[in-house]
C-alpha cells in the first residue's frame, strides 16, 4: 500500500511537458549532461557510449544530455569528447541521436579549460595564473564562434537529434565570458553582464536561425561561479532575464568551476539540491522553462522542487550513474532512492573519476562487478584519456602550431 505522499510525488515528476518549440518531453526527469569519458578518440561515439544512452532511455528519463560535445575540435576539454561537424562519424551519430526518444548533445567548447595536450588554450582574455596558461581569442575568432555552433546544432540535426543544449556554464567558454575572472575584455564583449552576454545571444541567435523553429535549443547556465571575482548569482539572474528574451526552449541553472583548484559543488555542500532556491528567484526574472542540475538524491527533493514551482525539470548525473533506471523507479509510487557511496579523504579528482568509469561499467551492463577504489579509478581513467591523446592528434592533424 502506497501512501498518498508516494503518488503525488510520482504523479508530479510523471507529468509530461510541453517546450516552447512544441517537443514534448514524457516527464520531468532528464539525465544531466556528464562527460563520459566513451569517444572514440576521433570525435566519434562509440558503440558503448550508444548502449549507455540506450539503458537510460529505457530507464525513464525524459531526456538525456550528451556531455561535452565540441563544435570546434580545436578547443576540448578531454581527448574522449564528441565532435559534431559534417563528416565525422555521421552513421554512429545516427545511432546515438535514435538511442531514446529524446537525447540531446551539450555543444560545447573549453577555451581556456581546453586539454592542453592536444590543443592550445584560449579564452576571452590572456590568462597566466598558477595552473592555468591560455592565450586571448581575437575579435575575429569571437565572431566565429555563433557560425561554429550553429553549424553543429544543424549537424546534430542533420543526424537526428531533436535539440541541443548550449553549454554556457562549469567554467568552459561561454561561462568564460559570462565571468569577471575570466573575461577582462574592454570591448563590447567584456565590461556589464549584458556585454559578457552578447556571445552567448549571439549564437542562440544564429542556431535558432539554422536549425528552425521545432527544434529545441536548452542552455545551461551557473547560478554563480562559486569563486571570488566570478559570475555573481546577481549578475547570472540578469543573464537569465536576457536569455528569457531569446527563443530559448528551456534554461539549464547548475554552478560552480572547474577553474584549477577549485571546489566542486558537491564538495561544498553535504545534503539537499544545491539550486534550487535560486531557480525560484530565476522565476521572477524570466518566463522560460527551467530545470536544475545539481545535489537531488531523493525522489522527495526531485518533487518538492517541481510541485512548489522553483523548476520544471530536476537534472540527474551521479544518481543517474548509480542507478539507470532511476527515473522509471521515480515515476512508480512505490520509489526508491539510489544508495550514495561514501568516500574517505578521497584525493583530486578522485570522485569524479570514480564516476566516470562507473558509467563504463553501465555501457557494459557489468555495473554490479563493479569495485574500483577511487586511486584505482583515477589511474584507469587517466591512463584511457592518454590511449586517445595520440588518436586525436593524428585525427585532426594536432601538430605543433595551432590549426587554423
Amino acid at each position: 500500500m502506497h501512501n498518498h505522499s508516494d503518488r503525488a510525488a510520482a504523479d508530479v515528476l510523471g507529468a509530461s511537458f510541453r517546450l516552447p518549440c512544441g517537443v514534448v518531453l514524457e516527464n520531468r526527469l532528464v539525465k544531466a549532461a556528464m562527460s563520459d569519458s566513451l569517444g572514440d578518440g576521433a570525435g566519434g561515439p562509440t558503440e558503448q557510449q550508444i548502449a549507455l544512452y540506450r539503458r537510460w532511455a529505457d530507464g525513464g528519463s525524459a531526456l538525456s544530455l550528451i556531455g561535452e560535445t565540441q563544435v570546434d575540435h580545436r578547443y576540448p576539454e578531454k581527448p574522449a569528447n564528441l565532435v559534431l561537424r559534417p563528416g565525422v562519424a555521421d552513421a554512429s551519430f545516427r545511432r546515438l541521436a535514435a538511442a531514446g526518444t529524446a537525447v540531446w548533445p551539450q555543444l560545447g567548447h573549453a577555451g581556456a579549460l581546453a586539454d592542453a595536450r592536444i590543443s592550445h588554450p584560449a579564452g576571452p582574455s590572456e590568462l597566466r595564473v598558477e595552473g592555468l596558461h591560455c592565450a586571448a581569442l581575437t575579435r575575429a575568432e569571437i565572431e566565429a564562434l555563433p557560425g561554429a555552433y550553429a553549424a553543429a546544432a544543424g549537424q546534430a540535426r542533420s543526424v537526428g537529434f531533436q535539440g541541443v543544449e548550449i553549454h554556457a556554464g562549469h567554467g568552459f567558454l561561454l561561462s568564460q565570458f559570462l565571468s569577471p575572472l575570466f573575461n577582462h575584455r574592454t570591448d563590447h564583449y567584456g565590461g556589464p553582464i549584458e556585454a559578457r552576454c552578447r556571445l552567448l545571444l549571439d549564437i542562440i541567435d544564429q542556431v535558432r536561425a539554422e536549425v528552425g523553429s521545432r527544434f529545441a535549443i536548452a542552455v545551461k547556465i551557473n547560478s554563480s561561479d562559486q569563486l571570488e571575482g566570478g559570475l555573481t548569482e546577481h549578475d547570472a539572474l540578469h543573464a537569465i532575464s536576457l536569455l528569457g528574451e531569446t527563443s530559448v526552449d528551456l534554461i539549464d541553472v547548475s554552478g560552480g568551476t572547474y577553474f584549477p583548484g577549485a571546489p566542486s559543488s558537491s564538495d561544498r555542500r553535504s545534503t539537499g539540491p544545491y539550486f534550487v532556491d535560486f531557480a525560484r528567484r530565476a522565476r521572477s526574472v524570466t518566463d522560460a522553462p527551467l530545470m536544475v542540475t545539481g545535489g537531488f538524491k531523493t525522489r522527495a527533493e526531485a518533487a518538492e522542487a517541481v510541485a512548489s514551482g522553483a523548476t520544471d525539470f530536476v537534472g540527474l548525473a551521479r544518481t543517474m550513474a548509480l542507478d539507470p533506471q532511476l527515473p522509471a523507479k521515480w515515476l512508480e509510487p512505490s520509489g526508491g532512492d539510489p544508495e550514495f557511496p561514501t568516500f574517505e579523504s578521497p584525493p583530486p579528482g578522485g570522485v569524479t573519476a570514480w564516476f566516470t568509469m562507473r558509467l563504463t561499467a553501465l555501457a557494459a551492463g557489468d555495473e554490479r562487478q563493479f569495485n574500483m577504489t577511487l586511486s584505482e579509478a583515477v589511474a584507469a581513467y587517466e591512463a584511457r584519456d592518454a590511449d586517445r591523446v595520440d588518436t586525436w592528434k593524428q585525427a585532426f592533424d594536432v601538430g605543433g602550431e595551432p590549426i587554423v
